[in-house]
Parts: C-alpha cells; sequence; structure tokens
C-alpha cells in the first residue's frame, strides 16, 4: 500500500500492488473495501488488477485507473463531447491519451454518484480544466505504475 499525494486539502490516495500480497483479484477487491471507509465519509475505489486505487475524502471523491491499451477511434469518437473531438490527438501515445480522457471521465463521474448515470460523450473531461478546476471541482492525474493511467476529482471545502 503507496499514499498517493493528492496535495494540501485534498482527498487520501492510497495505491494497492496486489503483487506485494499475493492477492488475485477478488482479495485485492476485498483489501481495497477495507481501506478508506473508517476514515472519511466520502470514498471511491478503482480497480485494475494487479492495482487498486482507494481515495478517501470528507467531500464527494472519485477515483479511475486503467491500463493503457491500443483503442478503435470510433471509442474515442463515442465518448468524447463534441468540442473533444475537434482537438488533436496526440500524436505521440493516441493510446495513453485515449486512455487518459476515459480514466478522466470515470473518476469525475463516481465523484458526481454514480458513474452508471453519466453518458461520458456529454460530460466534459477534467484533463481540460484549466489548472484543474470547474468551479467546486478539482481534478488531477495521480502517478501511476508502468503502462496504467489514473486520475482524482473531488469536490473542495467552500473556499478552497
Amino acid at each position: 500500500m503507496v499514499p498517493v499525494a493528492a496535495g494540501p486539502g485534498g482527498p487520501e490516495v492510497l495505491l494497492l500492488d496486489a503483487r506485494e500480497s499475493g492477492l488475485d483479484e477478488h482479495g485485492l477487491r476485498r483489501s481495497a473495501r477495507a481501506q478508506g471507509s473508517a476514515v472519511a465519509p466520502c470514498v471511491s475505489r478503482s480497480y485494475r488488477h494487479p492495482y487498486a486505487l482507494v481515495a478517501s475524502h470528507d467531500q464527494p471523491v472519485g477515483v479511475d485507473i486503467e491500463r493503457i491499451e491500443p483503442f478503435d477511434p470510433a471509442f474515442l469518437k463515442s465518448i468524447c463531447t463534441p468540442p473533444e473531438r475537434s482537438l488533436p490527438v496526440d500524436e505521440l501515445d493516441p493510446a495513453r491519451y485515449a486512455t487518459s480522457i476515459w480514466c478522466s471521465k470515470e473518476a469525475l463521474s463516481k465523484a458526481l454518484g454514480d458513474a452508471l448515470h453519466y453518458d461520458p460523450s456529454r460530460l466534459g473531461s477534467p484533463m481540460f480544466w484549466p489548472d484543474g478546476r470547474s468551479g467546486p471541482w478539482r481534478a488531477r492525474p495521480l502517478p501511476a505504475p508502468p503502462g496504467h493511467t489514473a486520475w482524482l476529482c473531488w469536490c473542495a471545502p467552500r473556499g478552497n
């Protein structure tokens, strides 16, 4: 278990690596569920075996980790808003770019309450928020293991 810094006043984030304790996917999920709930009222978890992220905060929070993999350009088009579709794809690492857009939207939709209620093509990616801010919401990419990307989104207390 490795703490991941989110910055002053931000959520607490832990990165769990199942390989350190020989956990299978189910064991990793059990271990992640045991983290965070006693620490803060708002908890978000994400799993991509062999890794899991757990974020806890006193305000709504969402976290996501994904493995960077090749993608179908139609997938990227299907998850982007019309303004995002007009942006150039990062030609140096298009798979990381597409995965980061998805991952940031997934973290935001979890922070908003229920990832299944949000259409990614109608939800702007926090990747493009100026200074990682949109009203009371904050977002930032997290340090992730090689071949992965991770995002954190949270609602900042008033005045922050």
